[in-house]
């Protein structure tokens, strides 16, 4: 009985690091594509991708920019 127990509580906390890993991949996505249109300024953008600190977006910034 400890077993399944231990075994359901393993998968469970396995699966809300896989949905919070989810919920950062679209936040990650959401803010480059708003980087790309070049529209907004960071701190726009940190505003509607509040999930994504500004030090983050400022290396995503670098990243995308490299890119182009």
């Amino acid at each position: 009985m400890m077993t399944l127990f231990d075994d359901e509580e393993i998968m469970e906390t396995y699966l809300e690091a896989y949905a919070k890993d989810i919920q950062s991949n679209e936040a990650r996505e959401t803010a480059e594509r708003m980087i790309k249109m070049g529209k907004l300024s960071l701190d726009e953008i940190a505003l509607c991708v509040p999930s994504l600190s500004m030090d983050e977006l400022k290396k995503l910034e670098a990243e995308v920019l490299q890119m182009a």
